[in-house]
């Protein structure tokens, strides 16, 4: 186990209570999401936690591969989807460069509060267009740490910046501006539909996309 999944395996026995003050922005990004699942859709949650979101969509799509490096989080996902009774989901501990995952086998991809904790989010994006199929939707929602917050939320990521820089905290923790999200996207051979900025406490920012091929 290296120390980014073990960092997530611990965080997962409270990541539910410590997401709970942000939640206007999960259920906004939820609702927002929702526009552009269809039933015929299969579909790709990446960095999919303890399994909210895919649980959520489970009835309006026709599967989801939902993934994630902690097993801890994902063994709280599949509690969840039994206890709901959710058969369409499949929750595996893995990441999304796992060649099980073939050329243009999805219709959409999730990337919901992650991408400013991977270790490249270039390469992520990247991947994620050669997954999704023709005119395939990428649908993220990403915190913006360099854009408005409350004044306890800003202290409380400086300090999180600290723990980064000394190691306790061994995953990257970006401070992305909307701006520079509008730029990975363009840059991954993707182009945007509708974006949104949300804000209560923090700010993140929603963005739903469509592939584009590569010339």
């Amino acid at each position: 186990m290296n120390k980014s999944e073990e960092f997530w395996d611990n965080a997962s026995k409270n990541y539910d209570k410590t997401e709970e003050r942000f939640e206007y922005i999960h259920r906004k990004s939820r609702e927002n999401a929702k526009k552009y699942l269809k039933h015929s859709d299969i579909v790709l949650d990446y960095g999919c936690g303890t399994g909210t979101a895919s649980c959520e969509f489970a009835n309006q799509v026709n599967e989801i591969h939902a993934i994630d490096i902690s097993s801890k989080m994902i063994e709280i996902a599949k509690e969840k989807a039994a206890s709901s009774k959710i058969e369409n989901v499949d929750f595996v501990q893995t990441d999304i460069f796992d060649k099980r995952y073939k050329k243009e086998s999805f219709d959409v991809i999730l990337a919901f509060n992650m991408l400013h904790t991977v270790p490249n989010p270039q390469n992520a994006v990247e991947r994620i267009h050669e997954l999704l199929k023709p005119e395939g939707l990428f649908l993220s929602v990403t915190p913006c740490l360099r854009d408005k917050m409350s004044f306890l939320l800003n202290m409380q990521i400086q300090l999180v910046r600290v723990l980064c820089k000394i190691g306790i905290i061994p995953i990257p923790i970006r401070r992305l501006k909307s701006s520079e999200l509008d730029d990975l996207i363009t840059s991954g051979h993707f182009y945007a539909i509708e974006t949104e900025a949300l804000y209560k406490g923090a700010s993140s920012y929603f963005i739903a996309a469509k592939k584009r091929q590569k010339t």
